[in-house]
């Protein structure tokens, strides 16, 4: 699909909903198997450095589409681009500009770039959205016009991508030492109204349009919902009461024998909060949540696999989808238990996205696609969001999300540099710490607490 989209993650598992989640159970299930499709290895060489080399290689191609793709002027990050580049489309996101935030802390600091071009480029897209982006209440719209920020169509104020524009930011402000950086990102944060996004609820709403006030749906049930409640809790100027922590529901999914928590969701719920926050050696009342992404990457794996009769390009050297491009458009799909129209396409940032949690496994993956099918996945962006080697088809386009959460859990793999600096903010330990967290040895419990002088102003110790 190379137009530009308007619904996010999770506008097209809610509104394309019931026949896009059925569907694939009803595939899967009917009473004759489909003829397995012939599938050919593909005979480039295999790749020959080492993980490490492969890493970088990716995450330079990475840094080059938050660099390139973004507006010189505002610093807003477009949603999707041509892979090769040259892309002349102007709907920017506002997640993708907060996993470019991110990004650019992450090209400074393994120097991808200039450094003086780095600080102005952050510098002018934390002053656009501190001083000239519309924002409701210190939320954002989702989609917005690259240069001028104006609203793109009708879309919705975005409490899940307006979250993940405040992590790039706090992530930003605790790496550069920059006295301006500092305060814009403090003014982002620190005018987000989090009791209002609650529309008289115990959860938050989804978003808001101007037209029709707050969506009706809710986060509430686990997926990448745990950054907005840690981040809320955390608020020095806006809190909502910890106790929202237990507002949502932890259903749990067994599957060959791993039993962990999750909504019938994309893997990608498992990545985003844990891109930033970091859950390693902590747990709350309910679980460990690192340890439980590690069991849901397992499981996605197993899934994938268990498809190979009917999708043979699927192997331990080549599996994982999650939310992403396929050859009619954008769609949720994963499992288990199975979600939306499965083909046998593959989507590269669903291993990639996971490679803190299962490295090996997913390594595995990353090699191939660098290697055998470099000449038709590999591009000046990295890979290209999805493809279906059983067809033939190979997206034209790269997403900014889909890149952000490549490079962003690529770095945390390699040196754990991204929850380093943003579990630096104090507004995110006091989140966890006032959601329950605990740390299961005494070094990780002591380093969790926020010390009492480095509480946000205005903060109750």
């Amino acid at each position: 699909m190379t137009g530009e989209r308007l619904f996010n993650r999770r506008e097209v598992m809610r509104i394309c909903g019931m026949s896009l989640l059925t569907s694939p159970v009803a595939a899967l299930a009917g009473s004759g198997k489909p003829a397995p499709q012939p599938f050919v290895e593909p005979t480039g060489a295999p790749y020959e450095g080492t993980d490490e080399e492969l890493l970088d290689e990716i995450q330079r191609a990475t840094f080059a589409f938050f660099w390139d793709e973004a507006s010189p002027v505002t610093g807003q990050v477009k949603d999707r681009a041509l892979a090769g580049g040259n892309d002349s489309k102007k709907m920017a996101s506002i997640a993708a500009t907060g996993f470019g935030l991110t990004s650019l802390c992450i090209g400074d600091h393994r120097e991808y770039g200039k450094h003086s071009e780095i600080l102005d480029r952050v510098r002018k897209t934390l002053k656009f959205l501190a001083n000239d982006l519309h924002h409701e209440h210190g939320f954002f719209y989702h989609f917005i016009h690259m240069d001028t920020g104006q609203r793109w169509e009708k879309c919705e104020l975005s409490s899940i991508d307006s979250s993940l524009l405040y992590c790039g930011a706090l992530t930003a402000r605790q790496y550069f030492a920059d006295q301006e950086i500092k305060d814009l990102a403090t003014k982002i944060f620190e005018r987000v109204d989090w009791p209002w996004m609650l529309n008289g609820g115990k959860t938050f709403s989804m978003g808001w349009h101007p037209e029709s006030g707050f969506l009706g749906a809710r986060w509430e049930h686990f997926c990448e919902l745990m950054m907005i409640y840690l981040l809320a809790i955390g608020s020095p100027t806006h809190p909502v009461p910890p106790s929202s922590w237990n507002a949502w529901t932890r259903p749990k999914i067994q599957y060959q024998g791993i039993e962990y928590i999750s909504g019938n969701d994309p893997i990608f719920t498992h990545q985003y909060s844990q891109a930033w926050f970091d859950f390693r050696n902590k747990r709350d009342a309910y679980t460990d949540y690192f340890e439980n992404s590690v069991k849901a990457t397992k499981a996605h794996k197993l899934f994938c696999l268990s498809l190979r009769d009917r999708f043979p390009d699927y192997s331990e050297n080549l599996w994982g989808i999650s939310a992403s491009d396929y050859a009619k458009g954008y769609t949720a799909w994963g499992g288990p238990p199975p979600q939306g129209p499965i083909d046998g396409s593959i989507v590269p940032c669903a291993t990639a996205g996971s490679l803190p949690f299962l490295f090996d496994d997913c390594i595995r993956v990353q090699r191939n696609l660098r290697g055998r099918y470099r000449e038709k996945v590999w591009t000046k962006y990295g890979c290209v969001d999805a493809f279906n080697p059983l067809t033939g088809w190979y997206d034209p386009d790269v997403l900014g999300i889909d890149l952000g959460i490549t490079m962003l859990m690529a770095e945390n793999h390699r040196t754990g540099f991204v929850w380093e600096q943003f579990m630096k903010n104090p507004e995110a330990r006091r989140g966890m710490e006032l959601a329950g967290f605990h740390g299961t040895d005494a070094k990780t419990a002591a380093a969790l607490a926020p010390k009492r002088n480095e509480l946000p102003s205005g903060s109750a110790a």
